[in-house]
């Protein structure tokens, strides 16, 4: 599971600039969107790799 980790802010930033793109608005009006994706996928991702390491050590 830990492997696919990558795919959660992929698949989150995909859907995130398709919707910019489909209400015309630019890379640099949704940036606060995509720090937002990254930031909250990062706080899922390492939470979930702490109770792995947790619960398998």
């Amino acid at each position: 599971m830990i492997k696919f980790f990558f795919l959660i802010p992929t698949l989150l930033c995909i859907g995130w600039f398709l919707y910019l793109h489909q209400n015309n608005w630019t890379i640099e009006e949704g940036k606060k969107g995509f720090i937002y994706i990254i930031g909250l996928s990062l706080v899922v991702i390492i939470f979930y790799s702490l109770m792995y390491l947790l619960n398998h050590s």
